[in-house]
């Protein structure tokens, strides 16, 4: 697989839930134990496959022929076809690339600090655990459904063409990109939960990314939302998961203070995320 419906109140709920560091002056720095990778260049998650949570059990089937949830998938597909050449799609092939350290900076100017492998350790390794997490959350269902992406159906390009023959093999439902955009989008706002509102809007953008990219439909986005809200609920009872969140909230305090900035360009992303995607949910 290449790697490129919670209500408000529910997101509200699990950020207020998991949203309080502990205070600077008594966290301690995780332990910086060895982690194995999965394949080259992408590291494994925190969870056991067992206690990752299982999208067939958790969503339902993909909209059915002729009902109002596949009509609405439809149009929002028409409309997110219509912004091919502006600078939101510029950023939706960005959001696409999911291989570090590319992919650290994805949230920067949400959080209004840079990450990186050498001054934020432990930030930089979250995201790239979580990563596994959250893709794996939508495995089951994707495998069971094996829902065509709208490219295939529509035959239009998408925003990654060296993608395109690996994901017509690939299920579209639910969406991994945006289960793994939303739970970054959770962590990093329990880690500096000051910043909140702006990352759940970057992680909703995030998810609206693979709309903009012909890759997904509405309601995969939707659901990949859930998983990913679901996988991070799961991730607080790990233990090596919230050492983790203790040391990127000190380090990214420091981060800030010593003015650490994002490596991208948050006029030219604010600009494009402020295109509307009309119909999207």
């Amino acid at each position: 697989m290449p790697l490129r419906l919670l209500a408000p109140a529910g997101v509200l709920l699990l950020v207020a839930c998991t949203s309080a560091p502990p205070p600077a002056a008594t966290a301690v720095a995780a332990p910086e134990q060895p982690v194995p990778e999965i394949r080259p260049g992408r590291l494994a998650g925190y969870l056991a496959a067992a206690a990752i949570p299982d999208s067939l059990v958790l969503v339902p089937a993909p909209p059915a022929a002729g009902s109002a949830t596949l009509a609405q998938d439809h149009a929002v597909m028409r409309a997110a076809l219509a912004l091919r050449g502006t600078p939101r799609f510029e950023q939706a092939i960005r959001d696409a690339d999911l291989d570090f350290p590319f992919a650290a900076g994805s949230f920067a100017c949400a959080l209004g600090v840079g990450i990186d492998a050498q001054r934020t350790p432990a930030t930089y390794r979250l995201l790239r655990r979580t990563l596994a997490d959250a893709a794996v959350s939508t495995r089951t269902a994707k495998e069971q459904y094996q829902r065509p992406r709208p490219f295939v159906e529509n035959g239009e390009p998408t925003c990654t063409p060296e993608d395109e023959q690996a994901l017509r093999g690939n299920g579209s439902y639910p969406s991994g990109h945006t289960a793994i955009g939303w739970a970054w989008a959770l962590v990093l706002a329990q880690a500096v939960p000051e910043r909140t509102d702006a990352l759940l809007a970057r992680g909703r953008s995030f998810g609206d990314s693979r709309l903009v990219c012909n890759v997904h439909w509405q309601s995969d986005v939707l659901q990949g939302r859930f998983m990913g809200s679901g996988t991070v609920a799961r991730l607080q009872s790990d233990p090596a998961f919230r050492a983790d969140v203790a040391a990127a909230t000190v380090e990214l305090a420091a981060a800030r203070e010593q003015g650490l900035a994002p490596d991208r360009d948050c006029a030219a992303e604010a600009v494009a995320l402020a295109e509307p995607l009309p119909g999207a949910l």
